[in-house]
């Protein structure tokens, strides 16, 4: 059995297991439903699913900075090319969010969730203060990165591999002693990434089993307007915008595309993390799809950072829910100015811990609307963070095609090659 195809019936598992065993300890007396909650929930399921979370984590740095040193330094005479890399790329993570904060605004105009809602008079969020555009700006670069490596900033390491690797090129023949121990390094990584694909579906069941234990179905009640809207908008959006991305300027299948990058998507939706999945999606778009460490070890980690489509279609829908909600017309230039806002913001915040929700604080803020309305979506903020994630990684794999297409660093070969062909050196 393919690893998608565990990982898969591991998710829906984890899912029936969960929700059962929420529904369980609703009904069954007060001792029983601890017991099941202390050691089953809290205990087994809890502590697999953060292990396996933090086994994932623990590869992120060593993998970027590796991954990213071995691709700049391969640019030999050609890595003035990284700058043309960094410019697509961030253009098109731009143009991206742009498009997915537009058609969440759209599409929440039109549908209306928000009406009809009635609001706690409780409702209560405090947001955390965003830091300043010129802050950001100064903490991309390293003053120490050793730092930078123990604190996973993610901007700042790659920077630092950048500059490393442009200096192992140019480094002459001790340039390339170091190259070549950093592709071997690069390989023992990737075949620890493989190690723990294999046991992906143990800790994909304890992490849905423990989270929808907690939840149940429930929570949706009233917000099930909201929630559908904004899954419906993702879904779009992947399809839409990525498929054409895909088409017609990477100029590749979308269905084997999609394809492909299952196992990314459905990691990405157990962990509800960029960040913790980035090791597989670099090892999937490189060894899967056919895309170069050049570029792959460039794009990727970079998207994981900024690239926030997911985000900004959850703070479209939000925006448009909680201006319904409390009966607020912010107008055409309102809606406007939260399309500036939030695509701006997805690099303003980069690598701030509660991105989402901050950005979400700011685009209230911009438009006049009570940041206490983050409360009325928050109980289903988990549940929906899943889906933004797994549409987010598929966001950086696109646009990666894209770049590597441009820049002539694409196997087609890998590309067109089935699945289970590559299945010994993927999974």
């Amino acid at each position: 059995m393919s690893l998608t195809s565990r990982i898969l019936i591991a998710m829906v598992a984890g899912l029936v297991v969960g929700i059962g065993l929420h529904y369980f300890m609703g009904a069954v007396e007060a001792g029983l439903a601890s017991f099941i909650q202390v050691y089953i929930t809290d205990g087994l399921f809890d502590v697999v699913g953060k292990v396996f979370i933090a086994s994932l984590k623990v590869l992120v740095v060593p993998m970027v900075f590796v991954s990213l040193v071995c691709g700049s330094s391969g640019l030999g005479s050609d890595n003035a090319r990284m700058g043309a890399i960094a410019g697509k790329s961030l253009g098109l993570y731009m143009l991206t969010t742009g498009l997915a904060i537009t058609l969440a605004l759209s599409a929440a105009i039109i549908i209306q969730p928000g009406a009809n809602i009635e609001l706690s008079t409780t409702s209560e969020f405090i947001a955390k203060e965003p830091p300043s555009l010129k802050q950001v700006l100064i903490d991309i670069f390293p003053s120490n990165p050793v730092q930078a490596m123990a604190e996973g900033n993610m901007l700042q390491i790659i920077v630092f591999a950048l500059l490393f690797g442009l200096s192992i090129s140019r480094a002459g023949e001790q340039g390339q002693r170091i190259r070549e121990f950093f592709d071997q390094l690069n390989e023992v990584i990737m075949s620890m990434v493989n190690i723990l694909m294999q046991i992906a579906p143990y800790g994909v069941f304890c992490l849905l089993a423990a989270l929808f234990a907690e939840i149940g179905l429930d929570i949706l009640g009233s917000l099930a307007h909201y929630f559908f809207t904004l899954v419906g908008v993702l879904l779009i959006h992947a399809i839409a915008v990525y498929g054409s991305l895909v088409t017609f300027l990477a100029r590749l299948n979308p269905l084997q595309f999609f394809s492909k990058m299952r196992p990314v998507q459905l990691f990405a939706f157990s962990t509800a993390s960029s960040n913790a999945t980035l090791p597989v999606t670099l090892n999937v778009v490189e060894k899967r799809i056919g895309v170069d460490n050049s570029v792959a070890s460039f794009t990727l980690p970079l998207g994981a950072t900024i690239n926030m489509d997911g985000t900004a279609i959850m703070q479209g829908v939000a925006t448009a829910f909680i201006a319904q909600a409390y009966g607020i017309d912010i107008g055409v230039a309102g809606y406007l100015t939260v399309v500036a806002t939030a695509t701006l913001a997805s690099i303003g915040t980069a690598g701030v811990p509660g991105v989402g929700l901050i950005m979400l604080a700011m685009v209230l803020q911009q438009v006049n609307l009570p940041v206490e309305g983050i409360a009325l979506i928050i109980g289903v903020d988990r549940l929906l963070d899943m889906l933004r994630t797994a549409i987010n990684v598929t966001g950086d794999a696109a646009v990666t095609c894209v770049v590597a297409r441009s820049e002539k660093q694409f196997d087609m070969d890998i590309f067109d090659t089935p699945v289970a062909q590559l299945t010994e050196r993927t999974e």
